[in-house]
């Protein structure tokens, strides 16, 4: 992209993710999610060996869901500026050790607390997927964070087959949880080397956790490629964890009988709809995510209706499973990639935001799942499941905007063409030149104005920082075809990609941002002025920041 600087720099490439790592991250991923999955299967074998009612029992699922969804929302952020090394050692050997509680627990109440606190630490999957997209950039984001998801999928079907098989070789429930505690004991040894030491380059400031807690509910607003994701990802989850709590039962339920070993079979069966859910973060680097999610939305729809038209046909079901499986994993893979594009300081914190949404959906599915199927059987939970589906089809088509709404994100042509309330410079600024006489078109400037720009500039970033959406945007010049608007982004916010006007440049005043074109990226600091390119851009602040904005519009 034509460059147009202050002094010569050196642009700053995005590494690539070793394949190597990839595959190492995406095992591991499939391991530790395997722990929030696998009592799927034994919930029935838990009623019995604990004596409680299956309802009771189904609490289990619930609890790993609410666990996991907990973990999230505590745990992931701090990979944006923790250690990640240390923060992976920790984790593996918290969850080992809630394993092994698990599988000693001598009634309900302790099972259920165990569950919730292997959940809450066994977030690594979520912590990895943001490393893997940021290491490997936007052109092949899609595809690496379908591999990692590939593995997060089989890990998390599979893993209801061992435990089956395993519960029904040694006649125990308990027998699958130390399987699992081995297992992630053992990536110990090497989940850690094939990390980098930290997410955030070197000598990033850290952010402090209690700030990185209070801003997220500010990216949720900030953004709507966070806020659609993470809707319609509740959404189908709800659905899917519904579908999968339900299928336990009433595969064991008359007619069918079956037991824990051909619940989790159902698993297995479903292995080819995972492997070519991989396939959608190619897609979605071809065709985006809004298409995917589409198609992604209407094969879980479509497995439902076959699962629910015919409940007593184990072809049926596994049919109808194989479906909600490919259809729920390649929607998980596109949001996720759209998610995970909005800037590599903020990758675990989006990312926290859209899993913490999909795992609360998945919560509610199962605690629906469980109640709705005791009371009024399959064909009703099936039924739930799809308004789930229904739901997130219709909040993706309507874009989840917030009209008229502070958080609603802007592009750099909508900065272009905002007003402010306030004048075009500070008051001492005023004093020493003030602004002439506006026109009715409200900001051309019929007389030269001075102003101090970088006073201006810490007016902005002042306001930035305070404001619930981190953004403050403003027009100084409006002069014909002519107009500059100083913008100030905090860390962390971006402004949506869109059409580049005819002539334009950017000068960056404080901070460091991310000019985005085409896939590519380059990092500008304080100081610098870049010629926009004449195509599609976007921009994020690396840093809290602030630009100065000049165009030339016909």
């Amino acid at each position: 992209m034509p460059l147009l600087s202050s002094r010569p720099r050196t642009p700053v490439p995005t590494p690539a993710a070793a394949p190597p790592n990839v595959l190492v991250l995406a095992v591991a991923g499939a391991v530790t999610v395997a722990n929030i999955y696998f009592p799927q299967p034994l919930l029935a074998a838990v009623a019995r060996g604990l004596a409680v009612p299956d309802r009771t029992a189904g609490l289990v699922a619930s609890a790993a869901q609410t666990g996991y969804a907990l973990g999230l929302l505590l745990l992931v952020p701090l990979a944006d500026t923790a250690r990640l090394r240390r923060l992976t050692r920790s984790l593996l050997a918290a969850t080992s050790g809630a394993l092994l509680a698990a599988a000693a627990a001598p009634n309900v109440l302790t099972l259920l607390f165990a569950t919730l606190a292997l959940s809450t630490t066994t977030v690594l999957p979520q912590i990895l997927t943001p490393v893997a997209a940021a290491l490997a950039g936007p052109e092949r984001r899609g595809r690496v964070v379908g591999v990692i998801g590939l593995g997060l999928t089989l890990g998390s079907t599979l893993s209801r087959t061992v435990s089956g098989v395993v519960s029904d070789a040694t006649g125990s429930w308990r027998t699958p949880y130390l399987v699992a505690a081995v297992a992630t004991a053992c990536l110990l040894w090497v989940l850690p080397r094939a990390l980098p030491e930290r997410l955030a380059g070197p000598g990033r400031p850290p952010v402090p956790y209690g700030r990185m807690l209070a801003g997220l509910p500010r990216l949720l607003g900030a953004h709507r490629d966070l806020r659609v994701p993470a809707f319609v990802g509740a959404c189908v989850f709800a659905a899917y964890s519904v579908f999968w709590a339900a299928l336990v039962f009433h595969l064991a339920a008359p007619p069918l009988g079956y037991g824990p070993g051909a619940a989790g079979l159902f698993g297995l069966l479903t292995v080819p709809a995972a492997l070519a859910s991989a396939y959608a973060g190619r897609l979605t680097d071809r065709y985006g995510a809004g298409a995917v999610g589409r198609g992604a939305l209407g094969c879980v729809g479509l497995g439902l209706a076959v699962a629910g038209l015919a409940p007593g046909s184990p072809v049926a079901l596994v049919a109808g499973a194989g479906l909600v499986v490919l259809g729920t994993s390649a929607c998980q893979i596109a949001n996720q990639a759209r998610v995970l594009g909005l800037g590599r300081e903020v990758a675990a914190r989006c990312n926290t935001v859209f899993m913490l949404a999909t795992f609360g959906g998945g919560a509610l599915g199962s605690f629906t799942a469980v109640w709705l199927y005791g009371a009024y059987g399959w064909q009703a939970t099936v039924l739930a499941a799809v308004g789930f589906t229904a739901l997130g089809g219709l909040g993706g088509l309507s874009g989840l905007g917030i009209p008229g709404g502070p958080s609603r994100p802007i592009g750099l042509g909508a900065a272009f063409r905002s007003r402010s309330t306030s004048t075009c410079a500070t008051a001492g600024t005023r004093k020493a030149g003030g602004t002439g006489p506006r026109s009715p078109q409200g900001d051309t400037m019929q007389e030269p104005a001075a102003f101090d720009l970088g006073a201006l500039a810490d007016e902005h970033l002042a306001k930035a920082r305070a404001a619930a959406h981190g953004r403050s945007a403003h027009v100084v010049v409006h002069d014909g075809v002519l107009r500059q608007s100083v913008i100030a982004l905090v860390s962390g916010m971006s402004l949506d990609e869109h059409n580049a006007p005819p002539a334009a440049s950017l000068q960056v005043l404080r901070g460091r941002v991310e000019l985005t074109a085409s896939g590519r990226g380059e990092e500008l600091a304080a100081g610098q002025l870049q010629m926009l390119p004449k195509e599609r851009h976007g921009l994020t602040a690396l840093d809290d920041a602030v630009v100065l904005l000049t165009a030339v519009n016909d």
